[in-house]
Parts: C-alpha cells; sequence; structure tokens
C-alpha cells in the first residue's frame, strides 16, 4: 500500500496514562520519535482508552503534522451502533475526533460470525463502501476474530475487503482456539496483505515466566550479542512472513518505543536458532496452563457487573505461574473496590459472546473466584 515507510505500526490501545488521563505529553513525545525514525502508521478504534485514543491522535499528531506524513487506520465497532442510519453519524464523529477528514484504511472491527451477521444486517460494508466511494476512507478491510472457515466466508461474500487485520504471534500460530495460522493462510489463499495485532500477546510474551525468558537469554549469551527485549522475538516472528503488511505494538511508554524501534528499525527476521528457540519458549509457556487472556478488555464494556475481568484473569495467572502472593492483594484492594468480584458474574455470556480468544470466561470466573474468595 502506497505511503507504508516500514512494517512496524503504533497500535493506539494502550497509551501512556496520567491520572486516568492519557499523558499527552509522553504521547507527544512518541508520536515525535516514532516518525523521527521512519515510522508512519497508527492504528485507533472508537473504543480505545475508553474513548480517549482518537482525540488523543488528534492533539499528538493530526494536529501536528501533515496530513500526508502519517497512516491512519480507524475502526468501525459493533458497540456503538444498532442500526444502518447510526453509522455514518458514528463515522463522521470519529473523523472529527480524529481531526481529519479522511482515514486511511477503515476496518469492520473485530469481526466474528455473530458479529458479522449484525454487521450484514445493518449494511455496515456497503456503508463503509459508500465512504470509500466518496474518498472518506482510501482503504476497506477488517479486522478478525474467529475461526479461519469465517474468515474464508467473510473474503468470499465481499472480495472488495483490501486488507485484513488478524491475531498472530508465536503463541497462537498453531493454538486451535485462535488458529492464526490458518487465517494467514486464508489471507494469502485471497490474495489479502495482512495487517498483525498482539504480536506479544497482550504482553504475554514479553513478561514470560522464569524458565521461558531463560531461553531467550542464553540464546543471546550464546550469540554474543546485545542483550534485547523478548518483545522483539515475538513481533520479528510476526514480522518475517510473506504478505505481512503492518505489525502493531501497543506501547504505552517511551522505553517499550526505544526497544521496538531498535530491531524494527533495519528489520531482520528471526534466524534458524531464534525460531528453534521460540519453540521451545512455546512448550514451556503451554506447560503453564495459562490463561490466554490478552487484556483487550472487550468483555468489560458491556458487564452488567461490572466486573474487571482481565485484571482478574492476570491476577489467576500471577499467583500459578510466577507464585507472586501480592495478587491476593491486589484482588481484594484494587480490581475489585470499585467492580464486580469473580462470585458476582450472573453467567450472562456477554463477555463470551465478543471474546477474540472465544475464552470460556463464565467458568474461570468461577475459578478465580476459588482462588482468592
Amino acid at each position: 500500500m502506497e505511503n507504508i515507510k516500514k512494517k512496524f505500526g503504533f497500535g493506539c490501545m494502550r497509551l501512556p496514562m496520567k491520572n486516568d488521563e492519557v499523558d499527552t505529553t509522553e504521547f507527544g513525545r512518541m508520536v515525535d520519535v516514532f516518525l523521527e525514525n521512519g515510522f508512519n502508521y497508527f492504528d485507533t478504534a472508537h473504543g480505545y482508552v475508553n474513548g480517549m485514543s482518537e482525540t488523543a491522535l488528534r492533539e499528538c499528531l493530526t494536529s501536528r503534522y501533515p496530513r500526508d506524513s502519517y497512516i491512519l487506520t480507524n475502526k468501525l465497532s459493533t458497540h456503538f451502533f444498532e442500526k444502518e442510519e447510526q453509522i455514518r453519524p458514528l463515522f463522521e464523529s470519529q473523523l472529527t475526533a480524529c481531526g481529519v477528514d479522511y482515514f486511511d484504511f477503515y476496518l469492520m472491527h473485530a469481526q466474528s460470525a455473530d458479529i458479522f451477521a449484525k454487521f450484514k444486517r445493518c449494511r455496515a460494508y456497503e456503508t463503509a463502501l459508500e465512504f470509500l466511494a466518496e474518498g472518506k476512507i482510501r482503504h476497506f478491510g477488517i479486522s478478525f476474530h474467529d475461526k479461519a472457515s469465517v474468515l474464508e466466508e467473510i473474503l468470499t461474500e465481499y472480495p472488495q475487503i483490501e486488507v485484513v487485520q488478524i491475531q498472530f504471534n508465536y503463541l497462537d500460530y498453531d493454538d486451535p482456539s485462535v488458529e492464526s495460522r490458518k487465517c494467514y493462510e486464508v489471507c494469502r489463499k485471497f490474495h489479502k496483505p495482512v495487517i498483525v495485532m498482539e504480536p506479544c500477546k497482550g504482553g504475554n510474551l514479553v513478561n514470560l515466566p522464569g524458565d521461558a525468558g531463560a531461553v531467550f537469554d542464553e540464546l543471546q549469551k550464546e550469540s554474543g550479542r546485545e542483550k534485547s527485549g523478548y518483545a522483539s522475538y515475538a513481533i520479528r516472528f510476526a514480522a518475517g512472513f510473506e504478505g505481512i503488511m503492518m505489525v502493531l505494538s501497543g506501547m504505552s511508554n517511551m522505553e517499550q518505543m526505544e526497544d521496538n524501534i531498535s530491531y524494527m528499525k533495519d528489520f531482520r527476521p528471526l534466524a534458524e536458532a531464534e525460531l528453534a528457540a521460540v519453540h521451545k519458549v512455546c512448550e514451556i509457556i503451554r506447560s503453564q496452563n495459562m490463561i490466554p487472556c490478552t487484556a483487550c478488555r472487550y468483555c468489560t464494556d458491556g458487564c452488567p457487573q461490572k466486573i474487571s475481568i482481565p485484571d482478574l484473569f492476570a491476577c489467576l495467572n500471577a499467583k500459578k505461574v510466577f507464585h507472586n502472593w501480592n495478587t491476593d492483594y491486589y484482588y481484594n484492594s484494587v480490581h475489585t473496590v470499585k467492580n464486580g468480584k469473580a462470585s458476582d458474574c450472573i453467567r450472562c455470556g456477554k463477555c463470551e459472546q465478543v471474546c477474540p480468544q472465544h475464552l470460556h470466561i463464565r467458568e474461570l470466573l468461577e475459578d478465580v473466584a476459588a482462588e482468592f474468595e
């Protein structure tokens, strides 16, 4: 696609925060460093950072740089419309919030079998194609969270789709619940460029269990290279496949930004020894039986009990895998003070309907309650 300088993008779902607001001073600095190093792709959505991502981009990016100096992607999310006539006003409000006249890419967000059915019912794809014809978006695509067979159905029905954004990382590559590899292969079959989200699986591939991290530590020691963060293996793994147009990283501080830039400015795919280490790390992580939650927080938006599900899962993972007993304090004194406890779940199932990982959240919350309550 035109004007995309490098295959590493700034995912704006996790931004630097200060007192529950986006730290626009820090975010502005990160935008500057990102652009100065030759990167120019930014990804947002209407609900990211509790609705603050779009306006933060207006303040820190679009009001400060020429429109042709960056690529901006936004999405149509299912939470914000129920009928066709609501889509255009929502889209116009997104343009206003971001401070732009057009989006370079506009994606039908988090498509699954159920969400696709709603989008069809509301003629969302047809409306987005109208935006394309009007020049209000330059490229039309989807982001996707379901089985490969559903992706094939969507791409067959709407050949106008230009790009597909999928969850793709080394832990999910052959995971039967996510089907990263199979979804990637469907994209290749239909000749669609791929945008990668969750290359680090919501930070799970950065904050590795000790024995898994030791595999990469030993590899770096043997190679004699300067030590780099574990994120480098995950992001370079994703970026090394043919047809990958962009790999997104949700960066919430300058340290993460500088680490990512260090190995993506002059990108090189993983070497054979690095790939072998990745496979070993996968085996170790899978043996830990962790809850594979990426903390996307889609589940919390519609929870009637206001349960902070990802935080409670993180507590259970930390206690099981890292034997971190401070998690009892965080469970009782931080994450459930203003939000519901795991035992408050009424089993309505709204969370499971939107979970990109297809987790059995209601059952897992019972496990959390048994451990902490």
